[in-house]
């Protein structure tokens, strides 16, 4: 069986698990499946942003630095079990995104390439994936450029995207967690769901990701004997995909936006560019207008 194959029965059985134990267990009672941004998250986040930025990341920028330097084939971690280079890259880049991900909590320029990850107000297991694209592009050329550049081993790239995806789902999860004195060690959705509260105590706490140990050993954990109660921004957000980038360069109301003539020109857009994207997978894929109003 493939390796994508493998990967993808993955994905969809931890999202399946992670959607029962969430009806089953909720960390918040009463949030809907289908709750507001759910659609664009799933559609315009998961399937469609992911999919031409994995294209953007490896082959016109990873592949052109190896391409210059040849630095893969000095193979400089390619002797070392694949376990030992699996946990290797999740430790340092675990580092790394702690680091930067406080960063981006600290500077204002930063922010608004985060902002958007912190937007959504019913945290579920695909929330996670409402990331800007200049910060994936930045997290994921760092994370995967070493481990193709060190020359390890090419089944990494695959178990580590791996990881990471089942990872996000979890934390984001709105799951009742218990996971007692392991959660100094593990990252889950009972810390980082307070760092998706729109609290002034979290604003600036819970940045780990996997390894809960660094919230911990830098002092910036923060896990009290309850729940918060508001989740999101204390700003309005847009809830278009497209908007959500503006945003982040020039403030405005989405609202506001809408009386303005050429809303439906670029509502228009929007359905072409979803049916030039179902192409790539049917070319007789055709999505109705009534199901692209939803996203």
């Amino acid at each position: 069986m493939r390796v994508e194959t493998i990967t993808f029965l993955i994905l969809i059985s931890s999202a399946v698990a992670l959607i029962w134990l969430e009806r089953k267990y909720p960390y918040r009672k009463g949030l809907p499946f289908f709750r507001e941004g759910f659609w664009v998250d799933l559609v315009w986040y998961t399937l469609i942003q992911s999919f031409f930025l994995k294209i953007l990341i490896f082959d016109f920028i990873i592949q052109p630095i190896d391409h210059r330097f040849a630095l893969s084939s000095l193979q400089l971690v390619s002797h070392w079990p694949i376990w030992v280079q699996v946990l290797f890259f999740l430790i340092t880049h675990d580092l790394y995104i702690y680091w930067f991900h406080r960063w981006q909590h600290n500077s204002k320029i930063l922010w608004r390439t985060h902002e958007a990850h912190h937007s959504v107000r019913e945290v579920d297991w695909i929330a996670g994936s409402r990331s800007h694209v200049v910060e994936i592009i930045i997290n994921q050329t760092i994370e995967f450029a070493p481990i193709i550049l060190l020359g390890a081993n090419p089944m990494v790239v695959p178990i580590k995207a791996c990881i990471d995806a089942v990872w996000g789902m979890y934390i984001h999860s709105n799951i009742d967690v218990r996971s007692g004195n392991w959660q100094y060690f593990i990252n889950g959705p009972e810390m980082h769901q307070w760092h998706h509260a729109e609290t002034k105590e979290t604003y600036f706490a819970n940045y780990s990701t996997k390894f809960a140990f660094w919230d911990w050993m830098f002092g910036t954990a923060y896990l009290p004997n309850k729940k918060p109660v508001e989740f999101g921004l204390p700003y309005k957000y847009p809830k278009d995909y497209f908007l959500q980038h503006a945003f982040s360069v020039k403030r405005f109301d989405e609202d506001e936006l809408k009386k303005k003539k050429g809303w439906d020109w670029y509502l228009n857009l929007r359905f072409s560019i979803m049916k030039s994207f179902a192409s790539l997978f049917s070319p007789k894929a055709n999505k109705s207008a009534e199901e692209e109003s939803l996203v």
